[in-house]
């Protein structure tokens, strides 16, 4: 398993961890990966070092899977918009974040 340092210093998993806390319900990967700019199979990797680290939950609905954030991956998740809330605002952000 990843240190959560190696998962979270990096853009794309901040902007899946960031689209999950700034959805209104759970979400499906490929919708985040088009979020993130980031491909499927990479976003699904990325899903599983969180779900590795207790931070979201995969709920089946049928043949689909739903990500729900755990608490603990909404508070890191609320901290994480909020470090790239600050950068963006201060442009050192690479990208803005979508609300």
């Amino acid at each position: 398993m990843k240190p959560l340092e190696d998962v979270f210093l990096h853009v794309k998993p901040a902007k899946i961890l960031v689209g999950l806390v700034r959805g209104r319900d759970a979400k499906y990967a490929s919708v985040l990966s088009k979020e993130a700019d980031c491909t499927y199979s990479h976003t699904v990797k990325i899903l599983d070092q969180f779900k590795e680290h207790g931070l979201i939950e995969f709920n089946k609905e049928g043949r689909k899977k739903l990500i729900e954030l755990t608490e603990d991956g909404e508070e890191v998740a609320q901290n994480m918009a909020e470090l790239m809330d600050s950068l963006d605002e201060h442009g050192q952000a690479e990208q803005p974040i979508k609300h």
